[in-house]
């Protein structure tokens, strides 16, 4: 089985250049010409987004000589542009690409495509509060994606993308597993460390979409919003070396009677399964989700209490009453927005469920979603000081949206708009894998 997948979409047939006299780009010659342009897209937590446009030159480009101003994309804004050794590389001195990168929030840049409200359903139905159907349900709600391209011009010259990088999605491959004993097949998504070594064992995450991703796109969870791709991201692996499956589930997993489809064991069964067949450590096994999928997180720890070493459960809630007292040394870290009708009130009642089973709780109301990378480690390590197993964290009301648009929205917004920042965290998620069950 391969361990990495790094592909890229060529243009089919012969490579053509392009000449661009004059371009200053081209390090004092004057003959350079362009082979090609790649579109470079990157999954934020709201979905996917074209972020850059990578340009290969026949020949290396200096970037001394390079003349920012000769490069423009129709319809983005340019933030930056440099010489690169590789479609997805750092700056360099030389190197035959150049990479044009824009800004990631221009209108336009977001590809993921999400489905309408279904026939029937009320323009102001609210799923955080009514619930998405029953567990077992069939649902087709998963987003779409659309086709990444783009139209670069370069010194008066219009070269259009033909080929495009996916960072970090390209990553993951597609699989299925047949469990013998729900009789369910998982269609999931597998990202293996690289250069992972002999004889060591590496620490598996699962993440597990909400039900607006459910359906038959075994990718969807993959860029919907970045819940998978967090842990596989190079950073991330870089300190934390992991393997991360994303199922699809083509059925509601979980829903508001606190019941929990076949999905659970079948899911449970499937990371069974990967053990006796990757380098997995049996100790450092993590689960989380958002909605429906850190119910189903909840779930999987009622059920399997000393399964997984530690769960980041993302805008979600279960019946307290179902907790049981062998689940006081549970590892959670717990993620919710004021906003959410449901997560935010559903928590509280299981923290203190938790701590009346004698879990130490540690909490905090008072955290903003927009907050900067220094705001959120201070705030991490107050509440991690406390040294407690359950952590739960809120944001402040008002705090996950951008704008007065999106705070007026109405509906689940304040549900949704949790995760586009929950897994941006990197202290939360460096907790998580401080964890472990040796």
């Amino acid at each position: 089985m391969p361990t990495r997948r790094e592909f890229l979409l060529s243009a089919a047939g012969a490579t053509v250049l392009f000449t661009v006299g004059g371009c200053a780009a081209l390090g004092g010659a004057s003959d350079n010409a362009v082979e090609s342009a790649t579109a470079v897209t990157r999954v934020f937590g709201d979905g996917m987004r074209l972020v850059a446009v990578a340009v290969k030159y026949r020949d290396d480009v200096s970037a001394a000589a390079l003349e920012p101003s000769q490069y423009s994309v129709a319809g983005r804004t340019v933030e930056r542009v440099y010489v690169a050794q590789s479609a997805d590389g750092m700056p360099s001195e030389r190197g035959r690409f150049v990479i044009v990168q824009l800004n990631p929030y221009d209108d336009g840049a977001l590809l993921t495509v999400k489905k309408g409200r279904p026939a029937g359903k009320s323009a102001n139905a609210d799923p955080a509060k009514n619930g998405p159907g029953k567990a077992g349900d069939k649902g087709d709600s998963a987003p779409t994606l659309k086709a990444a391209s783009a139209e670069v011009n370069i010194g008066g010259q219009t070269f259009q993308t033909a080929a495009v990088i996916n960072e970090v999605f390209d990553d993951f491959v597609q699989r299925e597993y047949a469990d013998k004993q729900t009789g369910k097949t998982v269609r999931y998504n597998l990202f293996a460390p690289k250069n992972i070594e002999d004889g060591k064992r590496y620490p598996l995450v699962l993440f597990m979409h909400d039900a607006g991703v459910t359906g038959t796109i075994v990718k969807a969870p993959l860029y919907q919003g970045n819940g998978a791709i967090a842990w596989a991201s190079p950073g991330f692996q870089a300190q934390h070396p992991c393997f991360v499956i994303a199922p699809e589930f083509d059925e509601i997993i979980v829903d508001d009677t606190s019941t929990a489809s076949n999905y659970l064991d079948a899911t449970i069964n499937l990371i069974k399964h990967l053990q006796t067949e990757l380098p997995i450590d049996g100790n450092r096994l993590y689960t989380t989700g958002q909605s429906g999928g850190g119910m189903m997180s909840i779930a999987m720890n009622i059920k399997y209490p000393d399964f997984f070493a530690a769960s980041y459960l993302v805008a979600c809630q279960w019946n307290p009453a179902l907790l049981t007292p062998q689940m006081k040394n549970v590892k959670w870290w717990i993620t919710v927005s004021q906003d959410d009708a449901k997560a935010y009130p559903g928590e509280i009642a299981i923290t203190e469920k938790l701590a009346a089973f004698g879990a130490k709780v540690a909490r905090a109301d008072d955290w903003n979603a927009q907050w900067p990378a220094d705001k959120f480690q201070t705030a991490f390590d107050k509440i991690a000081a406390q040294n407690a197993n359950v952590n739960f964290v809120a944001f402040a009301k008002g705090t996950v949206f951008k704008t007065a648009a999106e705070a007026n929205a109405g509906g689940a917004s304040g549900h949704t708009s949790t995760w586009k920042y929950a897994y941006n965290i990197a202290p939360v998620l460096d907790w998580i894998f401080r964890q472990s069950k040796a």
